[in-house]
């Protein structure tokens, strides 16, 4: 288990140098989350009724969610372990004594991690001396933060091992460019973040929820912000962890076949 940690800790390293990248990063979120608060403000006031959120839990729910933009979002790619599995340097990873499933999921893990530290501070700090209505509040219950950071760990457990899959995937395509945009889209609706899931429509909602999606980014954050009960999100908590399991175990599985009938690219 060391081991695997040295390749978490190696990502997680690498990761945190690229700050110029992680200041664009910040921005780029800044500036969506001005866009999406001021086009729902708009709809707010246009007399809309029986909205699904409060306005401010939806200003929360952006800022969050911006805040974490590089954990939760699932249409990342690890261009290393691509290049890998194109030019045939695969082989190098096959001969080492440990786990290729875990090995990368690990790397995924340090990567996605490091990327968040650098970002989540600022836009957070920022969000927070913002003038009304654009302003984050992070008020919330002692038994809401301690359920929602839980469920916040295996959202991200949850998010390495569909992105680990997906690359599994890629050693039977060689190619990343299909599957990486299936998951992007289907991704980016149903885990809520164009759109929140409580404004879908209900059989879309219905059907949501046996998904893996929401229960990455969706989930946490309105758990937190108190959008959705205690009791629901106990329940939702199970939820992520039977996808954990289904989603780790078909990756190890396809990882084993993908090894035995590897063919190496390149030379």
């Amino acid at each position: 288990m060391r081991s695997y940690l040295s390749y978490f800790k190696l990502k997680f390293i690498t990761g945190l140098q690229y700050r110029a990248a992680a200041l664009a990063g910040m921005s780029t979120q800044l500036f969506f989350g001005f866009m999406y608060i001021s086009i729902y403000i708009a709809f707010y006031e246009s007399g809309s009724s029986n909205l699904p959120m409060k306005l401010d839990e939806l200003i929360n729910y952006i800022w969050i969610t911006q805040s974490f933009f590089m954990l939760i979002y699932a249409w990342y790619k690890d261009e290393e372990i691509i290049n890998m599995i194109k030019n045939g340097n695969i082989a190098y990873e096959l001969l080492k004594p440990q786990d290729l499933y875990l090995m990368w999921l690990h790397k995924i893990l340090g990567e996605r991690l490091s990327q968040t530290i650098l970002r989540v501070l600022p836009v957070i700090l920022i969000a927070l001396i913002l003038p009304k209505p654009y302003t984050l509040s992070l008020k919330t219950t002692l038994p809401a933060l301690t359920i929602s950071l839980i469920a916040l760990l295996l959202a991200i457990l949850l998010m390495g091992v569909l992105v680990t899959l997906y690359h599994v995937i890629c050693m039977f395509t060689l190619d990343e460019k299909g599957i990486i945009a299936i998951i992007m889209v289907a991704a980016d609706i149903l885990s809520g973040l164009v759109v929140p899931i409580p404004f879908f429509p209900k059989y879309l909602q219905n059907i949501n929820n046996f998904l893996p999606f929401r229960y990455i980014s969706d989930f946490p954050i309105r758990l937190y912000i108190g959008n959705i009960p205690l009791s629901e999100g106990i329940i939702s908590i199970i939820v992520q962890i039977v996808w954990i399991i289904i989603l780790f175990a078909l990756g190890k599985i396809l990882a084993n076949i993908a090894i035995k009938k590897a063919t190496i690219q390149g030379g």
